[in-house]
């Protein structure tokens, strides 16, 4: 079809583009939620990145482009499950102050639901 607008993101080699930028975000997040727990505590580096890549990955969806394909639910609930499960195991240990805590925590759950909430909307 070549494009359909003139848009940036209005045509087939703009939607295998945004293809393989969001793919690589989920991969980086599969492959970090896959491995060794402690490269996600809060104080790591994946711990810090896979949020980002999720937030970054709702941005994206958020604007309905062609391309975009996101995680199925039960992924992002496993996801979710095993990265609030190592937060809290892990945050005390950092010393935040309760405030800190418990609007981090916060922050971390509406990433996980807002991407399900619209990984959702794209399965029905």
């Amino acid at each position: 079809m070549g494009g359909w607008g003139s848009g940036n993101f209005d045509s087939d080699t703009a939607a295998d583009h945004l293809g393989i930028l969001t793919d690589r975000l989920i991969t980086e997040v599969a492959e970090a939620m896959s491995g060794d727990p402690v490269k996600i505590e809060p104080d790591e580096y994946w711990g810090v990145a896979v949020p980002c890549n999720l937030e970054l990955l709702h941005l994206i969806a958020q604007q309905n482009y062609i391309g975009v394909d996101l995680p199925d639910l039960d992924t992002i609930a496993d996801w979710k499950t095993k990265f609030l499960t190592v937060w809290e195991a892990a945050i005390d240990d950092l010393e935040p102050t309760p405030d800190h805590k418990e609007q981090r925590r916060a922050q971390l759950v509406r990433t996980f639901d807002q991407l399900a909430e619209l990984a959702k909307a794209e399965q029905a």
